[in-house]
């Protein structure tokens, strides 16, 4: 069953039906990404990143956990590295 359909340009341009739109959640600047799978082309709305997918990235395993004696020792410190007249 076909979801909708589009007529390719002179140009080699397509416009993607309202319906296709919608579904993918995708406006105007939005990037469509195009992948081969088997005999057929999928396309996928691309860039969804999200913030916990960035997040996992930079920070594989969570951080220690720290008393608050630690805390106040840390800011201390910093403070102290950052005002440093010398």
């Amino acid at each position: 069953m076909s979801l909708a359909q589009s007529r390719l340009t002179a140009q080699s341009q397509i416009s993607v039906p309202a319906e296709v739109r919608r579904r993918l959640g995708v406006g105007p600047g939005s990037i469509l990404e195009w992948n081969v799978e088997d005999d057929s082309i999928v396309v996928r709305r691309a860039g969804a990143t999200t913030s916990l997918d960035l997040h996992t990235a930079l920070f594989a395993k969570p951080p220690r956990r720290r008393t608050l004696k630690e805390l106040k020792a840390g800011i201390g410190q910093e403070m102290k590295r950052r005002h440093a007249r010398g």
